[in-house]
């Protein structure tokens, strides 16, 4: 065997023993055994095309050529020509084959599933690590840069592994690029060798050059790895590294204490609410009487730099029993206890345990330390909550505005830690947070007003594929744009409450969640979420909600009772006086005599059109009037109708729980009507919050439009699911600007045929037919019943 063919090999074996670092990425073994003879046939045609000989460029050409059909042939042979050759279909395949790949990369915990994605990103790119290393090896005769590519995918596989074995891949890495090193340098080892062989043989002596330089090689690298593998042990522990993997330790120690580290968990927080597949992520079954006050928290970030939040370094200790008393929260204060089990799906690998605040006690199983200061639970060394099922009890804190309101300043400590803000931030903030909060009296009336700023007043819109930008000026671009999700939000506020001397954090984790038939609430990725919170002292750490469209606000920053956003029937408006009025009621000053000789003048009489004493006109005038109603009214049929079926369902409704509950089904009604009119099918199959995501898909709405749908969608959810529904305010209006949004993005001829022939007038033909077939039902009944006389006298 030649020595470039030997070299060859060598390049080869390399390739595949460095590959074996990405083993256990993944739960099954068996692209490792596809890789071997799809990386052999690439090895033999860049042999063969040396032999030759085909110029170097040729040679890296054909190899490539082979290497795309062998992929196509593997992974897109039904889109190929030929099953072979590689066209537009299957290059469009592969592509979207990747695409999915990279969703499940950043879906999936490791050791992910083998899924066909996944297989064609670590096929193909061992496939090109092995290409460049043929090419700089073998081709070109320089096997020390080839170590460049073995290291990006050495690299690559010990940044994404757990590190429980990272030192047996790296030996057998290591080995490799060695022995590609032996195959390609034997001359300048040779000269090496005098130095660790001996001296210069006797010109008797046998010849040994071809020995000698192996065996020192194999000297030199039993060397190199015992200094690779031993200095860094003697050296002192260095953590957070650039490879070191998030969840691999928490701390040094046995257990009972150490220190947690400043990861940040808001990496996968945009993928997850943009994700097209919105995977189940927790199962819960609670004892809240209300689960759309259920948050789930994962961790607080209470470090702010002026860029962004971050959970501080804190101390860590082991799990208690009972959780002590959250900080600030006194004994007036009403709560209830609450029982939550949490189940967590096979494939979410989250280092910090989602739970409902304030806990008072968790039962998990695995190595999990507590953090005192916000309540949280972290995994140790590893433990994360992959297939986890834990209870937790926790607290149902249910402050009111006037304890807020009258809330005392915090401790000096508190106050200081949580209301710094750098230097570098922006003045604009703090100019804009006085602005709104102007007139406030205390700092709960400040919270509520910047809470109503983002969410309502302010015209900000919800939209996860914003950018605005980095740095410092990245809450001045959003204050500006007025476009984000609720990393945005919730930042935004808790800086600007600092600014205020509101101290305050940001907390990550997981919206209210969907409730089933079975009582169970279905938390899944979509419902990732980020939300501020302040401190009130008495009360403690409180939860406010800017972001509009999310999550539910909390009832102690709304004016009306809480629970309900109806109107207290039993308060007088704000406008009205509660003296006694000395004038009679119409009731009163209508005497049943007065009524019996001429009647009462009522507020509805005076509105009342009132008919006119003129002669009447001639009868042909009169039948040509009637018939120019009929032909103007016929061909308007359809468009009075839905106006006055839109009047009805939009309009005033009863003011309590009932009418209200109706109102917002109606008003659904409405919206999904009025987008079938413009083209949008109603799909009955769907939920709310999937119709909701159909329509603004397929509606092409703007991003105000969408979050109207959206809101409307959250409404009935409310009313369909929730044990005390809270029905929403402004939710007629929402239901018209979503019409002006259908209007504005549809064309011409679908305005014209929305508005005069729309599509959903096809439910008064619907009604007509069951109120035909109930009728036919009755006559159906009655008869019988009317022959039975005949009958009895025959």
């Amino acid at each position: 065997m030649s020595g470039r063919a030997r070299l060859a090999l060598c390049a080869a074996a390399a390739t595949l023993m460095v590959s074996c670092a990405l083993l256990p990425l993944v739960a099954e073994p068996t692209w490792l055994l596809q890789l071997v003879p799809l990386v052999a046939v690439q090895t033999g045609v860049g042999a063969a095309a040396r032999r030759v000989p085909l110029g170097r460029p040729l040679t890296v050409i054909a190899q490539a050529l082979v290497t795309l059909v062998m992929l196509t042939l593997v992974f897109a042979r039904q889109h190929a020509i030929i099953g072979l050759i590689p066209g537009p279909d299957a290059f469009r395949y592969l592509s979207d084959l990747l695409q999915q790949g990279s969703n499940d990369v950043s879906e999936y915990a490791i050791p992910a599933p083998l899924t066909a994605g996944i297989k064609l990103m670590l096929i193909g790119g061992v496939l090109v690590i092995g290409l460049l290393v043929d090419t700089l090896a073998v081709t070109f005769r320089s096997a020390a840069p080839a170590g460049l590519p073995l290291l990006a995918l050495y690299s690559v596989a010990a940044g994404l592994s757990d590190g429980g074995a990272d030192w047996l891949w790296f030996l057998v890495a290591a080995a490799g690029y060695l022995m590609l090193l032996l195959a390609e340098g034997r001359d300048r080892l040779a000269q090496w060798g005098r130095v660790f062989g001996g001296g210069p043989r006797s010109p008797g002596a046998p010849d040994g050059g071809a020995v000698a330089p192996v065996r020192t090689g194999r000297r030199i690298g039993a060397v190199a790895l015992g200094v690779a593998l031993l200095v860094p042990l003697a050296l002192p522990a260095m953590s957070g590294g650039l490879l070191d993997p998030a969840g691999s330790g928490v701390g040094a120690g046995n257990g009972d204490g150490g220190t947690i580290s400043a990861v940040n968990p808001l990496v996968s927080l945009r993928d997850s609410l943009n994700t097209d597949n919105d995977r189940q992520v927790l199962s819960l079954k609670t004892s809240a009487n209300d689960v759309s006050d259920l948050y789930l928290r994962i961790v607080s970030l209470d470090d702010f730099d002026g860029t962004t939040w971050k959970p501080a370094q804190r101390r860590i200790v082991g799990v208690p029993n009972t959780f002590p008393t959250p900080i600030g929260l006194d004994a007036h204060v009403k709560r209830a206890a609450v029982t939550t089990t949490i189940s967590a799906a096979d494939w979410y690998a989250q280092d910090w345990l989602p739970m409902p605040y304030p806990p008072s006690g968790v039962k998990v199983a695995g190595r999990w330390r507590y953090e005192p200061v916000g309540m949280t639970l972290v995994g140790d060394h590893g433990q994360n909550t992959r297939g986890e099922t834990y209870q937790v009890t926790s607290l149902d804190v249910q402050p009111t505005a006037e304890q807020l309101a009258s809330a005392p300043e915090p401790p000096a400590a508190l106050k200081r830690e949580y209301t710094q803000v750098p230097s570098a931030l922006p003045k604009v903030v703090a100019s804009t947070a006085r602005q709104i909060t102007a007139g406030a009296r205390n700092h709960y009336e400040e919270a509520v007003k910047l809470q109503d700023y983002f969410a309502v007043t302010g015209g900000f819109q919800y939209d996860t594929q914003v950018q605005v930008g980095r740095g410092p000026e990245a809450i001045a671009n959003f204050l500006k744009k007025k476009q984000g999700f609720c990393v945005h939000f919730s930042f935004a506020m808790a800086a600007m409450a600092r600014t205020l001397g509101i101290p305050a954090r940001v907390a990550v984790g997981f919206a209210p969640g969907t409730p089933q038939a079975d009582g169970t609430v279905t938390v899944n990725q979509k419902d990732a979420h980020a939300w501020p919170e302040l401190y009130f002292e008495g009360v403690g750490w409180t939860r406010f909600e800017p972001t509009p469209t999310r999550g539910t606000t909390p009832s102690y920053t709304q004016s009306n009772t809480p629970g309900t956003s109806l109107p207290d029937q039993g308060l007088p408006s704000h406008q009205a006086s509660t003296a006694p009025s000395t004038a009679a009621s119409s009731s009163e000053s209508c005497t049943p005599e007065s009524v019996r000789q001429k009647g009462c003048e009522t507020a509805s009489a005076a509105a009342a059109l009132h008919s006119g004493g003129g002669d009447a006109g001639p009868w042909w005038a009169l039948l040509i009037g009637l018939a120019g109603l009929v032909v103007l009214t016929v061909p308007l049929s359809p468009l009075l109708w839905r106006a006055r079926v839109r009047s009805v369902r939009l309009g005033a409704h009863a003011r309590t729980e009932e009418g209200a509950a109706a109102h917002t089904l109606a008003a659904w009604q409405e919206l999904t009507d009025s987008a079938w009119d413009h083209g949008v099918v109603p799909d009955e199959s769907l939920t709310a919050r999937g119709a909701a995501d159909r329509i603004v898909r397929l509606g092409e709405l703007d991003p105000a439009a969408g979050a109207a749908v959206h809101r409307v969608a959250d409404a009935v959810e409310q009313v369909l699911y929730a044990p005390r529904p809270r029905p929403a305010a402004g939710t007629a209006e929402d239901v018209r600007r979503v019409i002006e949004g259908l209007r504005g993005a549809a064309g011409t001829g679908t305005r014209l045929r929305a508005l005069f022939l729309p599509r959903s007038s096809v439910r008064v033909l619907w009604a007509l037919s069951a109120r035909w077939s109930v009728l036919r039902a009755r006559v159906a009944a009655v008869k019988p019943r009317l022959r039975r006389p005949s009958e009895q006298q025959g």
